[in-house]
């Protein structure tokens, strides 16, 4: 299966920018959707944003019109733009397919909000 590893998480301040990638150890091309999802301290999962292998996207309405979702299939990468952040948006991030696949869950990168 594919191994998924989140990075370009941090500390930001509301209002900032984030850009988290998600780089696969293989390639991307066969998997139709590839999502964002995030969890907050005692919250579900919850998907934010995906991006079909034909450049479809989804957002969940929290996060419409701030995030932005791409994936570089020659890099194996997907990458969530995160602007205009809110204190709502601290979370661990993680990708996968969309729907998930439960062997490919990684370790998630960390986002944490605050001035």
């Amino acid at each position: 299966h594919v191994q998924l590893v989140e990075s370009g998480g941090g500390l930001v301040q509301p209002g900032g920018s984030l850009r988290l990638s998600c780089a696969a150890s293989k390639s991307i091309l066969n998997i139709l959707a590839m999502g964002w999802y995030r969890q907050a301290p005692g919250k579900q999962r919850e998907l934010v944003a995906a991006i079909t292998s034909n450049s479809s996207t989804y957002f969940d309405d929290s996060v419409k019109g701030r995030f932005t979702i791409s994936r570089d299939n020659a890099r194996n990468t997907v990458f969530l733009q995160m602007n205009s952040v809110k204190a709502e948006d601290a979370a661990g991030y993680y990708c996968n397919a969309a729907p998930p696949t439960t062997r490919c869950w990684g370790q998630g990168t960390q986002v944490t909000v605050s001035s």
